[in-house]
């Protein structure tokens, strides 16, 4: 998607994608996990977050780009990128969703069952 400006020129419309990635593999101590994720998170303040157990960890964050497919690329290379600087275990990844915002806040928000300002009625 392209915003034009005032000179005509294209400019890139940058959107927020919330991307999970899942990374599987055989099975790692859990002292050894723990450790390697909390020096990832170091490395990649942005993740807000990890779940994990012995065989796999799952990451979630957000990721600006212009296309889902920007989001989709930087995630397929978040583990690999990591590996040796974090101590990550040699898992492959093995799940992968990006959602645009708007898709991710409709999944999250909940719907009062009344709003506060609502006044009982008989019936």
């Amino acid at each position: 998607m392209l915003l034009m400006t005032s000179g005509d020129l294209p400019e890139p419309v940058v959107r927020l994608w919330h991307v999970t990635v899942t990374a599987a593999g055989d099975p790692q101590p859990l002292a050894a996990i723990h450790q390697a994720l909390r020096a990832l998170n170091t490395e990649r303040p942005f993740i807000h977050s990890i779940r994990y157990d012995e065989g796999r960890a799952e990451l979630q964050y957000w990721e600006e780009g212009e296309e889902m497919v920007d989001a989709a690329s930087l995630a397929l290379r978040l583990w690999n990128e990591h590996r040796s600087s974090a101590g990550l275990p040699a898992w492959k990844v093995v799940g992968l969703e990006v959602v645009e915002r708007e898709t991710f806040q409709a999944r999250h928000q909940t719907t009062p069952l009344a709003h506060a300002d609502a006044q009982p009625r008989r019936f």
